[in-house]
């Protein structure tokens, strides 16, 4: 009995511990692959940073470039030669965290923290490893699709390598999603990578992609029709308003919320054709995802406090893998942008910046002179 006690003590405090982990980390970034009916496959997600200014710039790299892998010991780890010309979303001038390639492989990292575990860093080994900040422009360089990420992510060492930004080992998992609208979920546990198929192509942050998909058994009862009127007793219940069959969609910020309702989101849009038209359904889900300012990893820094952004969503993207396209709006600007990397010429050596807003304001079309 004594044996059952303890064991049970131990489940409810490994939940505790999970819960906590996740419940009090501010994560918020969403990404999800929305599919039109012509095949058309768009990924995007919003990036949220509440702790300063990501000054995000839209970078192109070209085919053919040489790269250089970090290790705790400095710039001593992996170097390749890129296969594919790509566009990266480039924080702070250093850390590729978003891109799509001109194969129209496209692919992000998002926030894990508290469950990211690299491989222990051997330099004997150090030309086989890389820091996980390295991993996407290895992915986005070298790959074309979902099969050739997995076989060759489980030929490096992805190694524990302190980032500056943040003062410790950046915490990340992977999205991947192809233009055949396949997706896949890569994160590093015990030390070493996981590779998830992603049949609801979704992804948030904590806890690991497994246990999002069962917390799904939480919600199956949710629904795009109205609950049946039934008959309580001698009392008839019947809907109060339209959406009665989504009562019980969480709607709050933390990751299991959101994975749940940017699935629901997905499943009760309506179909679209494809291009432009499943662009536009893709920014109206993700217009429910806009983090609020003090919401965001990173609200309680000093920096944070004194430089206030307009929201911890500082910027939100969707590649259209098909149409090899990238379209963007921002905290600052919400005006739709794009870049068609069919028209980059990714021969052209050097990487290419802008920064994702010419100015840091919003467009406004005034309309009032068409009604004089």
């Amino acid at each position: 009995m004594r044996q059952k006690s303890r064991t049970l003590w131990a489940l409810l405090l490994t939940t505790a511990v999970v819960f906590a982990v996740w419940a009090t980390s501010s994560l918020a970034c969403t990404g999800i692959v929305l599919k039109g009916e012509d095949g058309t496959a768009v990924y995007g997600r919003t990036q949220e940073w509440s702790g300063f200014d990501l000054k995000t710039q839209a970078a192109i790299y070209p085919r053919n470039m040489s790269f250089q892998a970090a290790t705790p010991e400095g710039e001593n780890g992996i170097s390749w030669k890129g296969k594919y010309g790509f566009l990266g979303f480039l924080l702070l001038d250093r850390v590729i965290v978003d891109g799509m390639n001109e194969k129209g492989l496209a692919a992000g990292e998002f926030y894990h923290e508290g469950f990211a575990e690299y491989t222990k860093y051997d330099p004997d080994l150090s030309d086989q490893s890389m820091a996980p900040t390295d991993v996407l422009s290895y992915i986005l360089s070298n790959f074309a699709t979902i099969k050739e990420v997995r076989q060759g992510l489980q030929e490096v060492r992805v190694v524990p390598v302190k980032d500056p930004a943040i003062n410790k080992v950046a915490p990340v998992h992977f999205f991947v999603a192809d233009p055949s609208g396949k997706s896949l979920v890569i994160e590093y546990l015990n030390g070493k990578p996981t590779f998830y198929d992603n049949p609801v192509g979704v992804i948030t942050n904590n806890p690991t992609f497994d246990w999002h998909l069962q917390n799904l058994r939480n919600y199956g009862n949710l629904s795009i029709d109205p609950f049946e009127k039934k008959t309580w007793g001698e009392l008839e219940i019947t809907p109060l308003a339209s959406g009665s069959g989504l009562l019980g969609l969480p709607g709050d910020y933390t990751s299991p919320s959101r994975f749940v309702r940017a699935l629901m989101l997905k499943h009760i849009s309506f179909p679209t054709k494809g291009g432009m038209e499943t662009v536009n359904q893709f920014f109206r889900i993700m217009d429910s995802f806009n983090v609020p300012a003090s919401q965001g990893e990173g609200h309680r820094s000093a920096e944070a406090k004194k430089n206030r952004l307009p929201s911890d969503t500082q910027w939100t993207i969707a590649s259209d893998t098909k149409n090899l396209v990238t379209y963007y709006h921002t905290a600052w600007n919400r005006q739709v942008r794009k870049i068609d990397l069919k028209e980059i010429d990714f021969a052209k050596t050097g990487v290419r910046k802008i920064p994702l807003d010419q100015e840091r304001i919003q467009s406004v079309k005034d309309r009032t002179e068409s009604l004089n």
